[in-house]
Parts: C-alpha cells; sequence; structure tokens
C-alpha cells in the first residue's frame, strides 16, 4: 500500500483527534516500518489494518466505520492535491464510471508500483451504475468512503448501495448507485 495513503490517515487522525492520538497510535501498533511513512514509499497493508484497529478500539467505532470514514477524508484531500482526477465530470456516476479506464491509469502514471484494488464497472441503465469491487486487503469500507465523498463533491443526488458478492469479506463488494 502506498505510503501516501498512510500519511493522509495519519493526517486526518491529527486533524480530528490530535498529533498526540497520532502519536498514541503509532506506538501501540508497534508497525514494523516504525510508522515513519513517506508518500512515494511501499508499506505492507496489514500496518493500516493494525492503525484502524487501533483506532477504533480508542474511538468506539467499528474498524469498518473508521475505514469509511478515512475514505471520505482521504477522497477530499485526493481531490484537492490532484484536481485534474476531479475536473471534467458532470457528476459522481461519470466520474466514477471511469475509475478504471481514467482514474487508475492516472494513478498508476504516478505510482507505477501502486497495488490498486480492481471495479468492474457496468452502466445498468441512465441512472444506475455498478461497481464491483475487488482486491486481496479486503478495504470494502475504504472503497465505500471515497464513492460516498465522490457523491458529495457532486452534489450529492446518488443512492449508494452495498452488498458482498460472495460468502466471504475477501470475495469483495458491488456498490449499486441510482441517480435519485
Amino acid at each position: 500500500m502506498k505510503g501516501m495513503v498512510f500519511t493522509e490517515f495519519l493526517e486526518l487522525v491529527e486533524r480530528t483527534w490530535s498529533p498526540a492520538m497520532a502519536d498514541d497510535l503509532v506506538d501501540a501498533c508497534e508497525l514494523q516500518s516504525g510508522g515513519a511513512y513517506t508518500s512515494v514509499g511501499t508499506y505492507d497493508h496489514r500496518e493500516m489494518v493494525k492503525l484502524v484497529v487501533e483506532l477504533a478500539a480508542r474511538t468506539g467505532q467499528r474498524p469498518d466505520d473508521v475505514l469509511h470514514w478515512f475514505g471520505g477524508g482521504l477522497f477530499g484531500s485526493l481531490a484537492a492535491s490532484f484536481p485534474r482526477f476531479v475536473e471534467g465530470y458532470a457528476d459522481a456516476l461519470s466520474m466514477l464510471a471511469g475509475i478504471e479506464a481514467v482514474i487508475h491509469v492516472e494513478v498508476r502514471k504516478l505510482y507505477p508500483d501502486a497495488e490498486l484494488p480492481v471495479f468492474e464497472v457496468s452502466r445498468q441503465d441512465a441512472r444506475t451504475l455498478v461497481l464491483d469491487y475487488r482486491s486481496p486487503r479486503c478495504m470494502d469500507a475504504l472503497a465505500h468512503g471515497l464513492i460516498d465523498a465522490c457523491v458529495r463533491q457532486f452534489g450529492g443526488g446518488v443512492q449508494v448501495r452495498r452488498a458482498p458478492l460472495g460468502p466471504t469479506h475477501a470475495d469483495g463488494s458491488r456498490f449499486t448507485l441510482v441517480r435519485e
């Protein structure tokens, strides 16, 4: 997992709670990297899992809720840092329909060794977009937070539903987006 994801997570923790909370999380998790992340480095995703689980325990939330919260914050940071990823789209459905063909292509230009999730994108009709998410890192809730934040960025008006693709969490999730 790219270091910029870790740095964004810790910065969001600092802004939401405090710098001390971010430091305490890193110390409590006994991370192989020591929590010294660079935005261009690559780190084991299990370190993110440890940080998320620790933050969930400290805040009384479920880990999926922490991941969803982080996804929302991450989208805002990415949109501010890389406005070209958001500009030129009429709405959230248009942007998300291009996640594999446009956005992930651009991300790979910036971070050639990025291990991105896979989204199978299909249009059901003019109002409905389906995104099937798969990743060995099983961070469906993070993807959900990113999707919800994308919808908010474009003014809402889209219902987002998430359902499992199979009997285990590792099978991924289907996100169905319906314009209201």
